[in-house]
């Protein structure tokens, strides 16, 4: 017992710093993130009534102004549709083309159950080799870190305009600390994704339109 009450902080203390370390110079705000072909936003919450929550909201927002900015040319939006009645990349589709992101440049993942499956499908499945990958500020590390260690030559850019949901930024930020130890697992292991399946060709089709 008293072994374990050692390990797990050093385990967490190590892995933070990995994680931070590895991403290091491959994090940038809107305007000074380099162009790629491709946006890949991170799953979050979706709503009862099939609105992003306020945290997918701001992803999405942000994955808009890359694309009217010209630094991404698609989106591929990545999340949880486990279930028939919860459909993350719908919602996600849905609240982009609502607000006049042109349909044949989104193109969904549907089994990006966590941040390393969505990376792992981007690159395997989509065949994605760059990407800007958006997600909030306090998971930009850890992303960017997975998505470059799967091989993707991946930079990212974090949104804070949510931090005045002080109690779930907090929260979110705080269990980034053991997200870390499980993303060292998952790239030391070289699992794969919960889902494969055979290539898809949306988002090559997005890119040559």
């Amino acid at each position: 017992m008293l072994a374990v009450a050692f390990l797990l902080p050093v385990s967490v203390v190590g892995s933070v710093l990995w994680v931070r370390q590895s991403a290091e110079d491959h994090v940038y705000d809107l305007a000074g993130v380099p162009a790629a072909p491709v946006a890949l936003v991170l799953g979050a919450q979706v709503n009862p009534d099939g609105t992003p929550s306020a945290f997918l909201a701001a992803r999405l927002g942000l994955a808009r102004e890359l694309l009217d900015a010209g630094k991404v040319r698609a989106i591929l939006v990545s999340g949880d549709h486990r279930r028939w009645e919860y459909d993350e990349p719908g919602a996600m589709r849905r609240w982009l083309v609502d607000r006049g992101v042109p349909a044949r440049q989104v193109v969904e993942d549907h089994a990006g159950f966590d941040t390393y499956d969505s990376c792992l499908r981007a690159r395997r499945i989509f065949g994605v080799d760059r990407t800007i990958v958006v997600t909030q500020s306090f998971h930009i590390a850890r992303a960017v870190t997975v998505c470059r260690r799967v091989g993707l030559d991946a930079v990212g850019v974090g949104d804070d305009s949510v931090r005045r949901f002080e109690r779930a930024w907090n929260r979110g930020g705080f269990r980034e600390n053991f997200a870390a130890v499980k993303a060292v697992y998952d790239v030391l292991s070289g699992r794969d994704p919960v889902f494969l399946g055979p290539p898809e060709p949306g988002l090559r089709d997005a890119l040559s339109g």
